[in-house]
């Protein structure tokens, strides 16, 4: 057997597959424009799924790290779902609404702000995630989580979310697509949860602020009722090293 991959950054070594053993987490997935989408993604490798006729998915993920392989951190993700353009397309619209609900369909992350320059090194250097430094803060109630994104001190979004769930979500497979120097990439991660809580798109709250991503997500037709939002009180999972793709 190979030896599991290390990297090293800021004098700190990463060793492969990383784990995350313990974070907060919620989400909130939208029905956005598949063109405006389709627009946001570089090169040409992957296309947008049009969930509905010229529809497509974006999932705004607020995430706090507590005990993780790369630090105790705070994280925004915004993601597209999508699949390869050479990939089979399967049955129009139905055979993609069917996917989602199983949690079969992959994601391109757009930006991945986190607040943390450790990770933003690793998550880059090993994954080729989108990751920037930029201010992140979480706020709890006992039934709500708040999280604020600014950037160069201008305000990008801010998402709350209702907390709180009682159900096991059991590990599931995922997959997740990057660029690695210009060359298209694949990685493998698994993800479970404790508390974990679904609900209709009714109880979130997005605000976006001043900043120019704010308004790049606006093409998209945000801010909006989303279509679910989920939350997950402990989540754990594991992330694989890349694959070209």
């Amino acid at each position: 057997m190979s030896a599991a991959p290390v990297y090293e950054f800021q004098g700190r070594e990463v060793r492969l597959p990383c784990q995350v053993r313990d974070a907060s987490s919620g989400s909130a997935t939208f029905l956005v424009g598949a063109r405006a989408a389709r627009a946001m993604l570089p090169g040409e490798t992957y296309d947008v799924v049009e969930i509905l006729p010229g529809r497509a998915l974006l999932s705004l993920a607020i995430i706090d790290y507590k005990d993780n392989d790369l630090g105790d951190y705070n994280e925004v993700s915004l993601a597209f779902v999508v699949r390869e353009r050479t990939a089979p397309r399967g049955l129009p619209y139905l055979g993609a609404a069917w996917n989602v609900a199983r949690g079969r369909l992959a994601t391109f992350i757009h930006w991945l702000p986190v607040n943390q320059g450790f990770t933003r090194d690793a998550g880059e250097g090993i994954w080729g995630f989108p990751k920037t430094v930029e201010e992140i803060d979480f706020d709890y109630a006992e039934d709500r989580a708040t999280c604020r994104l600014a950037a160069g001190g201008r305000h990008v979004l801010t998402l709350s979310l209702p907390r709180g769930g009682k159900k096991t979500l059991p590990d599931n497979e995922l997959v997740t697509y990057t660029y690695i120097q210009g060359v298209p990439h694949k990685t493998r991660f698994t993800s479970g949860a404790e508390g974990f809580g679904f609900a209709g798109g009714g109880g979130a709250r997005l605000e976006l602020g001043d900043h120019p991503y704010a308004d790049q997500l606006r093409t998209l037709g945000l801010p909006k009722k989303p279509l679910m939002c989920t939350w997950m009180e402990r989540m754990h999972g594991t992330f694989l090293a890349p694959e070209k793709v």
